[in-house]
């Protein structure tokens, strides 16, 4: 891609910049090419994500799991966005004045150029969200995240073959360690993830001659006094009461305060030799809106009006993870939205009719949603949800929760193909394997060049 100066671009079809391709760009960019008469020039639409995919986040304890498939729960951007150009890159600046971003790419290295600055006319901020790291020693080394499908399905390969290490172990220390598994964040993805987790490890064991389910050690820490603050206190404490009945070890009001040499030290003393700590502990803004030179709250999030523009800014418009949006069914003033799937869904849809507005002169909508509730899956039959002002827990909430994840999936392709596998889950028995060699595809390759396996030729 060339780079194309801001005037040329303004003086022809005006171009619609979407940064980030998760729930508010991806909806964003939909609603956009639905709306917007695109074969007439009316405007052209550009995405720019690190990845070809929406990943549906909601579904990732469940893809951890075994009962989807990695491949359902993300939604391929040129399929779905067909008439929107799509830049695999990753923004790095945005200067608003010169209305242009800066973009590095894949073929960026390859080239051996700098980055790639494409002007735009109106820029839509939603890069969402990264995890927010605590400088806590050793958690660089050995913790695992839980936002992306790669973690995912990483850690699911990391559990089943800590199973099969303690199976073949006959040291106790190392067998204890590989049964022990830290999760440190009592959210909606420490918990749903811990208990899609635990209850596929139960199951798998049953294949395990010499491992029983009373020797693993699950361990939930939490710094505040209780977990998914999201459904109430009530819910809140039937959950902590649901996981601690299988035997889950729920720390609160405790902290990691290390994990060095596959120890986790925790605030009350304790020692907790394990080969897992996954770290679920809350998100901060993406880093790129901190080089945007766009007004920011003390969160770091963009300050943004009702009408989701950001602050003083014409033609930067925001929402998701990555805007402080006003709450205007709250109680009082100064509410922000939360930053969650819920409003993000909504907002990019009053986003999308905004920008359309603005470009043909027509009034603007202001958000608003009251807030309809939270769902939380605690593993396979158990969950607990608050929907209007009403609890259900068990068997329900799980239901419910499955329901309304079903209902928001992205594209009716995607819908079927899940429900297809919930339904076949129900009818066969889960398939537990470990492929953890798909993280390293190669691995096998070098190891046979490297023991001579080529002859003694030299490798290329």
């Amino acid at each position: 891609m060339t780079t194309e100066s801001a005037a040329t671009a303004r003086a022809s079809t005006p171009r619609i910049l979407v940064v980030g391709g998760g729930y508010v760009g991806m909806y964003t960019a939909l609603q956009l090419q639905r709306k917007l008469r695109l074969k007439r020039g009316e405007a052209e639409i550009m995405v720019v994500e690190p990845q070809p995919y929406m990943t549906y986040q909601p579904f990732l304890p469940e893809a951890a799991a075994g009962s989807i498939s990695p491949r359902h729960v993300v939604v391929p951007l040129r399929r779905v966005l067909d008439r929107c150009r799509i830049v695999v890159g990753e923004v790095r600046s945005v200067d608003h004045d010169k209305r242009v971003a800066s973009v590095v790419t894949p073929a960026t290295e390859e080239e051996g150029g700098g980055a790639t600055e494409i002007p735009y006319d109106q820029l839509v901020i939603a890069p969402g969200s990264v995890s927010r790291i605590l400088p806590v020693p050793g958690l660089a080394d050995f913790g695992i995240g839980f936002k992306t499908v790669e973690e995912a399905i990483g850690l699911r390969n990391h559990v089943l073959e800590q199973l099969d290490i303690a199976s073949s172990t006959r040291d106790a220390g190392v067998r204890e360690a590989a049964l022990t598994f830290v999760f440190v964040g009592g959210g909606y993805a420490g918990v749903e993830a811990l208990g899609e987790l635990e209850n596929m490890a139960r199951y798998a064991l049953r294949y395990y001659h010499n491992v029983r389910v009373e020797d693993m050690k699950w361990v939930l820490v939490e710094a505040t006094d209780r977990i998914l603050p999201e459904v109430g206190e009530q819910l809140g404490r039937y959950a902590v009461r649901e996981l601690r009945g299988r035997n889950v070890d729920i720390r609160l009001e405790t902290r990691l305060e290390s994990c060095e040499h596959r120890i986790a030290v925790l605030s009350d003393g304790s020692r907790l030799p394990t080969r897992t700590v996954v770290w679920t502990a809350g998100v901060k803004p993406a880093p790129v809106l901190a080089a945007t030179g766009l007004p920011l709250n003390g969160r770091g999030r963009l300050i943004a009006d009702a009408t989701l523009r950001v602050a003083g800014h014409d033609g930067v418009w925001a929402a998701g993870d990555a805007a402080a949006v006003p709450d205007l069914t709250a109680d009082r003033e100064g509410v922000l939205c939360a930053p969650n799937a819920q409003h993000a869904v909504r907002q990019a849809k009053v986003l999308a009719g905004n920008v359309v507005a603005h470009l043909r002169g027509e009034p603007l909508t202001e958000y608003r949603h009251k807030y309809a509730g939270s769902v939380a899956s605690l593993g396979l039959h158990e969950g607990v949800a608050l929907l209007y002002g009403r609890r259900f827990k068990g068997y329900p909430a799980w239901l419910v929760h499955r329901v309304y994840h079903l209902s928001r999936m992205p594209t009716a392709n995607r819908k079927s193909k899940v429900l297809a596998e919930w339904i076949l889950s129900g009818l066969f028995k889960r398939e537990i394997v470990s492929l953890g060699s798909l993280e390293h595809p190669r691995a096998e390759f070098e190891q046979a060049a490297g023991s001579g396996g080529d002859g003694g030729r030299p490798r290329p």
